[in-house]
């Protein structure tokens, strides 16, 4: 899952390498994910990676010091966990975390989902958190 994203661009000059060659897909990609709460790279834009991830259960709370964290759910239903109250998505569903704000995503069953956000924030390049576990389990 160390795969180099595939990097969108804006710009009509820039290097042929860093431009995509066509779509990728984030079934797919979600399809192939073996662990719970770990994240995959599909592009980047602008300097925000554009991330997929899948999770059941529940990830600790923390917070991101250094980005704001949106969510775009695809299937099924996303809890997330504020302090002072619970969001409820369902696909289609976009909410944003702001930088700072301890959170936790939690889903009674398994949950698809987009991540927006400039860097990796769990998964074994980025330092996978301990709430990361197999999709088997």
């Amino acid at each position: 899952m160390n795969e180099e994203p595939i990097h969108g661009t804006t710009t009509t000059d820039a290097d042929p390498a860093q431009v995509m060659s066509g779509p990728v897909s984030a079934t797919a990609t979600l399809d192939a994910l073996t662990e719970f709460w770990s994240q995959r790279t599909l592009a980047t834009a602008n300097g925000t990676l554009i991330k997929v991830a899948k999770g059941a259960g529940s990830t600790e709370w923390h917070h991101h010091d250094d980005q704001d964290e949106t969510f775009v759910l695809l299937e099924g239903a996303l809890t997330v966990q504020l302090r002072t109250h619970d969001v409820e998505l369902v696909p289609g569903d976009v909410f944003v975390v702001d930088r700072g704000v301890e959170h936790r995503p939690r889903t009674d069953s398994e949950a698809r989902f987009i991540i927006l956000g400039t860097t990796i924030t769990s998964n074994a390049a980025g330092g996978k958190p301990e709430w990361s576990f197999t999709a088997a389990e």
